[in-house]
């Protein structure tokens, strides 16, 4: 449902580009429950890893005899950040993107409040746009906010200091952080898959929770795909193969080729996923 062309053609004062700013729904998104619940969890996770530590003796042991960025999670701040990040990047931060993109278009529906936005009027391009920015810009905010709370507080209970490499050797704080900020963009942009399978969902259903647990849920099939290992080179071909390539970052010497394909994997399914968002949505008949 969406107004006549004739309407948005004669107008007077009407301006696509000035309906639903992002400023708007920006701040829309921000008073949600959801979103202050997940930064919340973001914002707490660090507190939490540290009181693990501290009830289980301070340091985790090593497997094996092999020395994992676990094992170093407590040597200082830095190594605390980078910790938190390789915990949560496997699962925890899909859960943010899945919510933020999933829930945006598919919520308008489940109130019914979608075809009143449509009929504002609101280009659905327009109105595609700017959930998806919006929904982009809080799942960023989201891996942000978790390694820089992990810093502080891993600071705070570690003291500041040098990232010790659990190969060996070590990366002045300095370096370290702008090594992790590397680290938090790629795991963002590797995140996109995720996004834009939520996205395209939330344009297809009224059920905020399915195109939230589809995302997830097909996120999480990719990771078991990518443990099957009879699979062989077809596996390159899954995001999920390429999620921890940003462990190259945290070396001395850092090595650019595993996060150049990774990237290059997650930003194409991601762009036909949101292409296919945006030609359904402007087909589909809107009714709640």
């Amino acid at each position: 449902m969406s107004a006549p062309t004739g309407l948005l053609d004669t107008a007077p004062g009407y301006r696509a580009g000035r309906t639903l700013p992002l400023r708007v729904e920006a701040v829309r998104q921000l008073k949600r429950r959801r979103t202050l619940v997940m930064g919340a969890i973001m914002a707490l996770l660090p507190v939490v890893l540290v009181i693990a530590f501290a009830v289980a003796g301070g340091s985790p042991d090593s497997r094996d005899g092999r020395v994992t960025l676990m094992d170093t999670a407590t040597a200082s701040g830095a190594n605390f950040a980078a910790t938190c990040l390789f915990v949560s990047a496997g699962f925890l931060l899909v859960i943010p993107v899945a919510l933020f993109c999933g829930d945006t278009v598919a919520s308008e529906a489940s109130w019914s409040s979608l075809r009143y936005l449509l009929a504002a009027p609101v280009p659905r391009a327009r109105l595609l746009w700017s959930k998806l920015a919006v929904a982009l810009g809080l799942s960023a905010a989201a891996m942000v906010l978790l390694p820089v709370i992990a810093l502080l507080v891993g600071t705070a209970a570690y003291g500041w200091g040098p990232l010790e490499i659990p190969t060996g050797g070590v990366l002045p704080a300095g370096t370290a952080a702008q090594r992790l900020l590397i680290v938090v963009a790629y795991v963002f942009v590797s995140q996109l898959v995720t996004a834009g399978l939520a996205f395209w969902l939330s344009t297809k259903t009224d059920a905020p929770l399915g195109a939230v647990g589809g995302a997830v849920g097909l996120t999480i099939v990719g990771n078991v795909l990518d443990a099957v290992t009879a699979l062989g080179h077809w596996r390159d071909f899954l995001p999920a193969h390429w999620q921890f390539a940003w462990a190259d970052v945290i070396q001395p010497r850092m090595e650019w080729g595993g996060m150049i394909q990774g990237a290059a994997v997650s930003v194409t399914y991601a762009l036909v996923l949101f292409a296919l968002a945006f030609q359904g949505f402007a087909r589909k008949d809107v009714v709640s």
